[in-house]
């Protein structure tokens, strides 16, 4: 929280979670891919470090397309093989599903901001604009986040 009065900045109080970033949302994406297609397929990609590493590759392009897209596709054949021939990964991840496998992710971030606040000596509506830092304050439902416990106006660092 950082005061700014007359062109001076005074910090008020920080806090985060740093163990908390976009590899967390990607590791729940693949988590799911992975999952699902063991339902399918009968096959755990998570045992195959390089269907492991495709996988990540599409979750976090999956990830980065979707702060400004409402569906991406993710599509990686030949994602591996077994005595019946070559398998194929083929599905569509909503923003939606993607924020759903990523809510327990999103609720991390809450304890940090009312701890901020509390350290600060703020409420919420003491806020006038809050700085969005890192690569996923570009989804649109985690910079909404902000807005519904504080500030109108939001900026993007």
């Amino acid at each position: 929280m950082l005061e700014i009065g007359d062109g001076v900045f005074e910090v008020k109080a920080t806090n985060g979670d740093t163990h908390l970033g976009g590899d967390d949302w990607d590791e729940a994406i693949i988590q799911w891919l992975a999952t699902d297609f063991k339902k399918e397929q009968g096959v755990d990609l998570r045992k195959d470090q390089m269907a492991l590493q495709r996988l990540k590759e599409a979750a976090e392009k999956a990830k980065c397309e979707l702060s400004s897209s409402g569906s991406t596709e993710i599509n990686l054949p030949f994602i591996t093989a077994d005595a019946s021939g070559p398998k194929h990964l083929t599905v569509t991840l909503t923003r939606s599903k993607m924020e759903q496998l990523c809510e327990h992710l999103a609720q991390r971030m809450v304890a940090p901001c009312q701890n901020c606040l509390r350290d600060a000596g703020m409420t919420p509506t003491d806020i006038n604009e809050a700085v969005l830092v890192g690569g996923m304050t570009r989804m649109p439902g985690y910079s909404r986040s902000p807005r519904n416990s504080s500030a109108e106006a939001r900026t993007r660092a």
